[in-house]
């Protein structure tokens, strides 16, 4: 079970009440470890800014939020390129331990899934070569298969790795329990990712009923997922890094005290995480 300062606070999480000084602020109080700003978060701040912050601050950045979405346009534009380089060079800026990467699913009115997928590689090769040189870990991250449409036309484990076999060095997975927790694959996924490529762990749990797909995520021990099974399956991958807590809730926790959000965060991951 993590401790308070080995859990890392998604700023998704307190999106809807707090800036990132805020969120910074809000982790040294509650203790918690780390933190990954969401890139809109960042740019309100300012890059410089926040990564003098939360040095200051004294917490570690498990990632950066997030990269990706090669193909917003149709294609893989020069446009979309750019803002994967700069994206790049944010997290490199503030010392994130991985760039994530919501890749994109399908193009407006295409039904290419294969396509997609080609141009998701494209573009994860075209950003790869330019993370190595800055020095910055590429993380894709799967996405539960309801969002290949519209999200993330990679969906499993297995799907991401066989792309990071493909790609070489410097290219591993985020592994969120939300998206992934249901795959018989899981574990051996997971294993096979191993310490060089198992770059992020990330946290919440299923609700049922999900009353939206997108924005009722549970906290911790409110839903169904085993999560003391899969972090232990984590841990044997050889993960050392922080507990990730991430969790998109308009009907609940967005309408909480962030303080108590919180505060709930570091008692569910001493006793269900």
């Amino acid at each position: 079970m993590p401790t308070a300062d080995r859990i890392s606070l998604n700023t998704a999480t307190v999106r809807e009440q707090w800036s990132l000084a805020e969120c910074i602020e809000g982790c040294q109080r509650h203790g918690i470890g780390g933190i990954a700003p969401w890139r809109d978060k960042l740019h309100e701040m300012g890059t410089a800014q926040a990564a003098k912050a939360i040095r200051a601050a004294g917490l570690e950045v498990s990632g950066l939020c997030r990269g990706g979405w090669y193909t917003a346009e149709g294609a893989l534009t020069q446009g979309v390129r750019d803002d994967n380089r700069r994206a790049v060079d944010e997290a490199a800026e503030i010392g994130a331990a991985c760039l994530v990467m919501v890749v994109g699913g399908l193009a407006e009115g295409s039904r290419d899934l294969a396509g997609a997928r080609a141009v998701v590689e494209e573009g994860l090769a075209d950003t790869l070569d330019y993370a190595r040189a800055a020095g910055v870990k590429v993380a894709i991250e799967p996405l539960h298969p309801m969002y290949a449409a519209d999200r993330a036309c990679v969906n499993t484990m297995g799907q991401a790795l066989d792309i990071c076999d493909r790609l070489g060095h410097g290219i591993g997975v985020a592994c969120d329990a939300y998206h992934v927790w249901w795959d018989p694959e899981l574990k051996r996924q997971m294993l096979r990712a191993g310490p060089e490529r198992l770059l992020a762990w990330h946290i919440c749990d299923w609700l049922v009923p999900t009353r939206d797909l997108l924005t009722d995520r549970g906290m911790m021990g409110d839903g169904v997922i085993d999560l003391p099974l899969l972090a232990s399956w984590a841990a044997e991958a050889g993960f050392e890094g922080l507990h990730e807590v991430e969790i998109f809730s308009a009907l609940d926790w967005w309408t909480r005290d962030p303080d108590e959000v919180l505060a709930t965060i570091v008692e569910r991951g001493a006793t269900v995480c």
